[in-house]
């Protein structure tokens, strides 16, 4: 994740300096995006169908390969499209990591184990995107490709080592590769949590693709801190989902997820308004730190939700829907971002995606009423 956070910099840094168009930073992202909606339209059964443990190196492997071919090519449609083969292997990964979670710890343990993998990542986000920001200020983008393509090798190592009996405790008898996959559909349908999952998080997509498009921008144009400026903000968001991270197992354990998940998202929003309001660069990042707490503790009670509303047979297949959902909203908020950034500027964009934050705390408190989740 290091490298991933170093490579995410590196790419749009990348794709900025060759073109300084919002259109072409949200085509990246879009790029990065797309297949994962893809995989969980068309072939989210594969990640119960085949071996997780496959599934994750064969992913690592093709991530690899594409991070050794980006300093070789000399266009910002390549690196495009290299980032489509990239999004590829995240589209399949993160499913299997998540599907195989619950074979590995106890329910009781579900909420603490997702925190502490989610806790693992965001650290890396406080650390890689700073870093990122320092090398490619120094060094441009290439140093970072090449040290993501070392950091997948290091993965590949580490996931042989997991037996691929505790990723998976049952393998999905296929009843054909259309009635497999609409019954992931209709496994989130029936879900109550699931359901909730799909409503909310993409209402707050919006506001993940407006920030995510804008956030260059809003660093280099609106606050004049260039490439470094671009690391600390997500520095700032990167420690603040620590910080949720850290605290989420606890709020979810006295609130309950019908108290903790409205409110998690009303802070996540009040920190995005904050940080459209923000001066500089320093006020900003501590307002994307506040947005990242109410981030983080939104997003371990997502996973949590997802996990425990299917079982493990058609759990990989229920979290590409919901993800290929959830991806369909991003990527029609880059759509919309790379435009409306370029006519209005970043500062609007942060205060539309606070807005739609705040739909979306609404949306989970109705959904939730009356649960005893």
């Amino acid at each position: 994740m290091i490298g991933n956070w170093l490579a995410l910099i590196a790419l749009q840094v990348d794709v900025y300096d060759r073109t300084s168009s919002g259109w072409w930073v949200g085509a990246l992202l879009i790029a990065n995006i797309l297949p994962a909606i893809v995989i969980g339209v068309l072939f989210g059964p594969l990640v119960d169908r085949l071996s997780r443990k496959g599934l994750m190196i064969a992913s690592d492997v093709g991530r690899l390969a594409v991070f050794v071919a980006l300093p070789f090519v000399d266009s910002a449609a390549a690196i495009v499209a290299l980032a489509v083969v990239a999004g590829i292997g995240n589209g399949f990964f993160r499913p299997a990591v998540l599907a195989g979670m619950p074979n590995l710890v106890a329910d009781e343990e579900l909420p603490a184990a997702n925190a502490l993998i989610q806790i693992v990542e965001w650290v890396t986000q406080l650390a890689g995107p700073l870093a990122g920001g320092v090398l490619v200020a120094a060094r441009g983008p290439h140093l970072a490709y090449w040290v993501n393509a070392l950091t997948f090798g290091v993965s590949v190592a580490f996931v042989a080592w997991i037996p691929a009996r505790l990723l998976q405790s049952e393998r999905s008898i296929g009843r054909g590769h259309w009635t497999d996959l609409r019954e992931g559909f209709e496994t989130v349908l029936r879900s109550r949590e699931l359901l909730t999952v799909v409503i909310v998080w993409t209402v707050a997509m919006v506001a993940a693709g407006f920030i995510n498009l804008a956030e260059i921008f809003l660093a280099r144009r609106s606050y004049g801190a260039g490439d470094f400026g671009f690391g600390l903000l997500w520095a700032g968001s990167g420690a603040g989902l620590v910080v949720g991270g850290l605290v989420a197992n606890t709020l979810l354990a006295r609130r309950g997820v019908v108290v903790t998940y409205p409110r998690a998202l009303l802070v996540f929003s009040f920190g995005v308004a904050a940080a459209a309001a923000a001066p500089n660069v320093w006020v900003g990042a501590a307002a994307m730190a506040v947005s990242g707490i109410g981030n983080g503790v939104a997003a371990v009670t997502n996973i949590t939700l997802v996990q425990r509303g299917a079982p493990d047979r058609l759990r990989g297949r229920a979290l590409t829907a919901v993800m290929s959902v959830n991806y369909s909203m991003l990527l029609i908020a880059f759509v919309a971002a790379g435009p409306l950034t370029d006519a209005a500027g970043p500062r609007v964009v942060y205060a539309v995606a606070a807005g739609a934050l705040l739909l979306a705390a609404g949306a989970a408190r109705r959904l939730l009423s009356g649960s005893e989740a």
